[in-house]
């Protein structure tokens, strides 16, 4: 049975992750990775390209490691997208049905078609239409229309656009190795793919995607998207402060800001593991028993990071900085919400994903700051060598390999650049096979 090949790279302003998957064209199965990697991003700042030889060379490195891993090389990919530059709205299109008979697929591209002439500056470009709900005769609610009755076709999209230059300069470093890009697909969107239930979907959801520079914002109401969206502050900020405050490197303040929430639960285990960040910076270390009097009180022994001239942390202090540099982060995210007129409390709450997501009791800052139910996002959409890929840090890159199986089933309108979402250029990087 032929093997479809679907590469995913997510491009971030901490890591660059790539993977590599297939799957069964003919059984409704979950894809199988065959090849992964992820490096240290270089060039890259709150999700947009700001070195393209640095970038070039950090694509190259991870492009090279997947490809050693699953055998295979690779000509084109599936990239992400990010960055303050993204913006979202909402607007319908209408037609007259052509056979009154049913409506038929072409129907239903010349709606979204109709959708897209919204008014979009020339500095911008589309990177998604999203259908939502399509009216029939006046029949709202329908999610599929071919081969129904009618004669008046409206559709309901959501639409993400881009400014040109910095979709045109995250471009160049595929272009320059000859990598085609087949979509690029907003990060938010990708997480939304990946961690988030139909059940959250269909009463109301806020899916924050925190990464080390940005912050992805997407909200879902009755089973659709209805808004997207992006601040330029990420983890790298709660890093930041840590340096500043602790006194201490910000490689250190980075694993402290990792790892000391394992500290903390840890407490009465006889080991302490921990790590340095995404694979790339990975260590493990094994501390001795931890005894009564390594804690006192309110201090937590942090010898097992081997952070530089500190071996005790408050908890009291770590808590505070991180929840100061969270709760600047909701501010602007609840602020951007509602100047686009929608509701950051949604009856499903929040579900928080990225790297971000893995601090030490974030859901529950959430809850004190939102007044909103809040979990973990983990992405377990993929099966086979996803074991450096399982967990928040990696929405991204297993939602960008779930839109490559879906982009058959949509009906999607080109940007202008020709790398949107076609529903006619499927066909052809869906063509790939495994050897």
């Amino acid at each position: 049975m032929a093997k479809n090949i679907i590469t995913g790279i997510d491009v971030g302003s901490s890591k660059i992750c790539t993977v590599i998957a297939s799957y069964d064209e003919d059984l409704d199965s979950k894809p199988q990775v065959i090849g992964t990697s992820i490096v240290e991003s270089k060039g890259i700042k709150r999700g947009v390209v700001i070195n393209i030889e640095q970038a070039v060379s950090c694509v190259v490195e991870s492009l090279e490691l997947a490809e050693k891993m699953s055998g295979l090389t690779i000509s084109s990919a599936i990239v992400s997208v990010n960055g303050s530059h993204i913006a979202s709205i909402n607007n319908k299109g209408v037609i007259a049905v052509s056979n009154r008979d049913e409506i038929a697929q072409d129907d239903v591209l010349r709606a979204v078609e109709s959708a897209k002439t919204v008014a979009i500056p020339n500095s911008r470009e589309i990177i998604h239409v999203l259908e939502r709900e399509y009216v029939v005769d006046s029949l709202p609610g329908i999610r599929q229309p071919i081969g129904m009755s009618g004669t008046r076709l409206e559709v309901d999209t959501h639409i993400i656009s881009a400014v040109t230059t910095a979709t045109h300069n995250l471009k160049k470093p595929f272009e320059q190795i000859s990598i085609h890009l087949d979509d690029m697909v907003f990060t938010g969107y990708a997480s939304a793919e990946a961690v988030l239930t139909n059940t959250e979907k269909e009463l109301g959801v806020m899916l924050l995607d925190i990464g080390a520079g940005t912050t992805s914002i997407t909200i879902y109401e009755d089973d659709a998207i209805c808004y997207s969206g992006c601040v330029p502050y990420g983890g790298t900020l709660i890093t930041q402060d840590l340096s500043s405050i602790l006194r201490m490197s910000i490689p250190d303040a980075e694993k402290l800001k990792l790892n000391f929430g394992k500290i903390i639960e840890a407490k009465g285990k006889k080991t302490v593991r921990t790590s340095e960040g995404p694979s790339f910076l990975k260590k493990e270390f094994e501390n001795t028993e931890q005894k009564k009097d390594d804690f006192d009180g309110d201090t937590y022994d942090v010898k097992a990071l081997n952070l530089e001239n500190i071996e005790a942390v408050s908890k009291r202090m770590f808590d505070e900085i991180v929840e100061a540099r969270l709760e600047d982060i909701f501010e602007f995210v609840v602020d951007e919400v509602t100047k686009a007129g929608f509701e950051y409390k949604q009856p499903a709450g929040v579900v928080v994903t990225g790297g971000t997501a893995n601090l030490y009791n974030i859901s529950k800052i959430i809850q004190k700051h939102l007044g909103v139910p809040a979990r973990i996002g983990t992405p377990h959409a993929l099966i086979g060598m996803i074991d450096e890929i399982e967990s928040p840090e990696f929405s991204v890159a297993q939602g960008l390999i779930l839109r490559g199986m879906r982009l058959e089933d949509e009906i999607s309108v080109s940007s202008s650049s020709g790398v949107g979402n076609i529903f006619g250029s499927v066909f052809g990087w869906l063509k790939k096979f495994a050897p």
